[in-house]
């Protein structure tokens, strides 16, 4: 039996890679195992290469590994794209005679998946025959999945469930009586992390759970997947759900939501959130709740549309012009996606500002077995709405020692709402006093933060003043605990929130390593940079990647001995 293993499939867009990993992972979870799998596909309809990595292993898994242990193609170019990524003593397995590849390399073996795939319907099959196989050589038997193709394909009807289940169980006696003596196998036991959720699923349930009443968006890969999501609940939950024209147009329609007395949000990528940035300032200074999630890819422009990164931290942290509180989160997981979720909507009502969830493709669709985090999250907390009562010559924007002026919904508080874009008075009246200006603005950003820092969301902190501190926000909260556990001496501060920056827990956790290192899905060391301008600490350097693919374990660790 093997500690873990990790499996790739791989094929051009349109082969069914993702389907095929999909019913992989839920083989694997129901069979007790923990699993962590992530995706890399092209920005493309057909063609291309792309691949579905699944890693299995007995205990919690939260990265995925640079090498795999089993690869099965299903197509000649895949072959070529990915034979350097075959870990010493594993098994790559494709169809020899059909992508007319004459000479095996050592450690690979030919099947005849698309002959299989034909006696079973046609090539569509194939990527069920590749699951078949990569069953009979990881699975105790094809139960599991079995079960699994049955799931993906349910919502076809029975015929095509059934006849993909033929194809899986033709590669599975396939592997099992030709490919002997290469068996990957994980024993599993049952546990309780039995729900397999990617990060923007667990994003979205956490929206819908926190009781979000209005989502807006224009579909931007990887963001899209919250949206689907909602989408997909809306009905059974009372969502109206809008595919805006555009970003400008969804930010505002979510800002007008939200004055409105509901529960808002919408969600973009960096170069639609650009679009947003005029929105967000709008929001500040009418004292809007607004809540946006900015899922991460690399720029500027359009750059790789379907990979990852963490280059939007710096501007996240200052979209919008003017000067006006606001609070970013930055979860590092499915189940912090969750709780963000919740926590941002509570966070944005209370204080009544935009908060930001800042996330990455990696996240959002690498998919992970986790035990439901709903009793973790917080209870809904509208914030200071006022019903009825309130004096509309000092209601909505009136002065408060803590920044927070009554909230007034219009028709359900009971008096005139009043709102401007521009410079106003407490009243709601546009203004150019000079010393209302001052006081507003005091209000609007230094009374807020005054509030949302006491609040802030404190840092995972591992092994506190270890002699080796690497720091990092977001998605790499994974790979910097699978690395530090396996170096002497080690530890790490993960941010599950940036903005407020927690200056007092940072300083804490830090104090006596002799060598601090940031993590990051960038070029330029944002992390490392705002560490410094907050606390006075400037980190030794940084472990920066920015190809567009996420770290793995093994690179950190490569960085670490080489005397990062």
């Amino acid at each position: 039996m093997n500690e873990e293993i990790s499996v790739r499939i791989t094929g051009k867009a349109g082969h069914g890679v993702v389907a095929a990993g999909m019913m992989l992972a839920r083989t694997y979870k129901d069979s007790g195992l923990y699993v962590f799998s992530i995706q890399d596909y092209m920005s493309r309809i057909r063609g291309g290469n792309n691949f579905f990595q699944v890693r299995a292993a007995a205990r919690p898994v939260y990265a995925p590994r640079e090498k795999a242990d089993l690869i099965i193609a299903l197509d000649k170019e895949a072959v070529e794209a990915n034979k350097t990524a075959l870990a010493p003593g594993g098994l790559f397995v494709l169809d020899a005679e059909n992508y007319g590849v004459k000479d095996l390399e050592n450690g690979w073996v030919s099947a005849p998946i698309y002959a299989l795939a034909q006696a079973a319907g046609g090539p569509k099959y194939a990527n069920s025959v590749a699951l078949g196989i990569i069953a009979a050589l990881t699975c105790e038997n094809f139960e599991k999945a079995g079960e699994a193709v049955g799931r993906e394909f349910s919502a076809k009807g029975g015929e095509v469930a059934a006849a993909n289940k033929a194809a899986a169980l033709k590669g599975y006696d396939y592997g099992m009586e030709n490919i002997k003596g290469c068996m990957f196998r994980v024993a599993g036991a049952p546990h309780s992390s039995n729900l397999l959720l990617a990060g923007n699923e667990a994003l979205a349930l956490g929206v819908i759970s926190a009781g979000c009443k209005f989502y807006t968006a224009y579909p931007m890969s990887p963001s899209t997947g919250i949206m689907n999501t909602v989408a997909d609940y809306a009905g059974r939950y009372g969502i109206i759900v809008e595919q805006a024209e555009d970003e400008i147009a969804a930010v505002n329609m979510a800002v007008g939501a939200s004055f409105a007395g509901v529960r808002a949000m919408t969600a973009s990528s960096g170069g639609g959130f650009a679009l947003m940035c005029e929105g967000v300032s709008l929001a500040a200074i009418t004292e809007t709740p607004l809540v946006i999630a900015v899922v991460m890819r690399p720029g500027p422009a359009t750059g790789f549309p379907t990979r990852t990164a963490q280059e939007d931290l710096d501007f996240v942290l200052h979209a919008g012009h003017g000067e006006f509180a606001r609070a970013v989160y930055t979860p590092g997981s499915p189940t912090e996606c969750f709780l963000a979720a919740k926590r941002a909507f509570n966070t944005a009502e209370r204080f009544q500002v935009p908060v930001l969830i800042l996330s990455d493709q990696y996240l959002a669709e690498s998919f992970t077995n986790i035990e439901f985090p709903g009793t973790l999250a917080e209870a809904p907390d509208r914030g200071r709405i006022f019903k009825s009562g309130v004096d509309p010559e000092e209601g909505r924007y009136a002065y408060s020692p803590d920044g927070i002026s009554p909230r007034i919904i219009p028709g359900r508080s009971g008096t005139l709402a009043r709102a401007d874009s521009d410079e106003h008075g407490p009243e709601g009246h546009i203004t150019e006093l000079a010393e209302v200006r001052v006081k507003m603005t005091w209000k609007r950003l230094h009374l807020k933060m005054a509030g949302l820092a006491r609040e802030i969301l404190p840092p995972t902190v591992v092994n506190p003043g270890a002699k080796t501190m690497l720091c990092g926000f977001g998605s790499t909260l994974g790979v910097m605990r699978e690395a530090c556990a396996a170096v002497k001496d080690a530890g790490f501060v993960h941010y599950p929130q940036v903005w407020p920056f927690p200056e007092a827990a940072t300083l804490a956790a830090l104090k006596g390593s002799a060598r601090v290192l940031t993590v990051e899905n960038n070029a330029a060391g944002q992390l490392a940079r705002l560490i410094r301008r907050e606390t006075g600490l400037k980190p030794a350097g940084s472990i920066l990647k920015y190809d567009g693919r996420p770290f793995t374990p093994d690179e950190v660790l490569a960085a670490l001995a080489g005397g990062i």
